[in-house]
């Protein structure tokens, strides 16, 4: 992977320790109550399965993937489910979890979405924001890091299907991505 990184933004030590804290405060948050656990597919997998592990709060999970028009790296927020959830929302205390915020214009559909299917809450967790590239305002109740602007990699996020799996969030060189 030598040339395709610019460097690392995030170690695997800075995000376990930012699970850590952003577990401590779901757990108090939802104390003495079920939580169900949503997780955005593909790219959440990896914050899903680490925040979920260091939970004490009651949890099931139900996946998501949805699929917004666009063109390379950019959302249009025209968004298509391509696998729905399997569990009804009704009453549920509902946490969306996700890799990244970037426009907000995906995000801001799914919530929509989720609410209309009347739960009793929804709120949204995201390991990474980059407040820069918000188009629209979502409401996220747990936040990981922000972030600057930039293509990353790692911890879930890919490009063409690549890099997901790096233990870190890293910067994609831009050779990769515009060549």
């Amino acid at each position: 992977m030598g040339a395709d990184l610019e460097h690392v933004l995030l170690t695997p030590d800075q995000i376990a320790e930012r699970l850590d804290a952003m577990a401590a405060q779901i757990d108090e948050d939802y104390a003495g109550r079920e939580l169900l656990l949503v997780g955005v597919l593909k790219g959440a997998v990896m914050v899903m399965a680490d925040l979920s592990r260091r939970l004490h709060t009651p949890v099931t999970m139900d996946w998501m993937a949805v699929s917004s028009y666009g063109s390379g790296t950019k959302s249009s927020g025209v968004v298509r489910i391509l696998k729905d959830l399997d569990t009804d929302l009704l009453g549920r205390d509902v946490l969306v979890v996700e890799d990244i915020v970037d426009s907000g214009l995906t995000l801001s559909w799914l919530v929509a979405n989720l609410r209309s299917r009347k739960p009793a809450s929804v709120e949204v967790a995201a390991l990474l924001r980059k407040p820069e590239s918000a188009k629209v305002d979502v409401d996220l109740a747990y936040v990981g890091f922000d972030i600057p602007s930039e293509f990353v990699v790692g911890y879930g996020l890919d490009y063409a299907e690549r890099y997901r799996t790096l233990p870190f969030v890293g910067t994609l060189a831009k050779h990769v991505y515009t060549s």
